[in-house]
This record gives C-alpha cells, structure tokens and sequence, in this order.
C-alpha cells in the first residue's frame, strides 16, 4: 500500500516542477508573442510596398552591388527563411514530404 501512496506523488512533484520551470518562459513568450506576431496595421502596408519596391530597383539598377558582407548575410537569411517556410507549407499542405498524389 506504501508504494501506491508514493507511486502518485512522483508524477505531482514532476508536474509542479514543470510548471514552476514553465511559467516565466511562457510569460516571456507572451510578451514577445504579443508585440511581434501580430498581423501589420494598415498604417504599415504602405511602408512594406515601398520597401518591396526600393528592393526591386535595387536590383534594376545594380545598388544591391553596394551591400556589405553583412548585410548581404542577413538578407541571405531571410530569404532563405521565407523560402523555407515556403516548403513548410508545402509539406503541411500535402499531407507529406513526397508532393501531390497524381
């Protein structure tokens, strides 16, 4: 009887440990979550065209040849992030990493 009593209060100690660990991460991800995740405002579009549009004559008239090393990195990165992304939704989508069943 002794072990049963003591076989249910090993999984309470281990679940109140994860909580107490939990708590702070999760509040942080909150706050972060709460301040970068959340869809542009309208005011913000017109801003995101005109970025888009300063990369695409960046690229007509050859000032992307101007970048450091660095930021050439970074907007490396970020494409490489976005077309991974693309393939995560690919993957989701089709239920599988193998594409369409045709």
């Amino acid at each position: 009887m002794a072990q049963f009593v003591n076989s249910w209060r090993r999984p309470l100690v281990l679940v109140k440990a994860a909580v107490t660990y939990s708590k702070p991460r999760l509040a942080t991800f909150w706050y972060y979550a709460k301040v970068k995740l959340v869809p542009p405002t309208p005011a913000e579009i017109p801003i995101a065209i005109q970025s888009l549009k300063n990369i695409i004559n960046s690229a007509k008239t050859g000032n992307f040849k101007q970048l450091t090393v660095k930021e050439a990195l970074l907007n490396g990165l970020v494409a490489t992030e976005v077309w991974m992304w693309f393939y995560v939704g690919e993957i989701i989508g089709h239920y599988g990493i193998i594409g369409y069943n045709v």
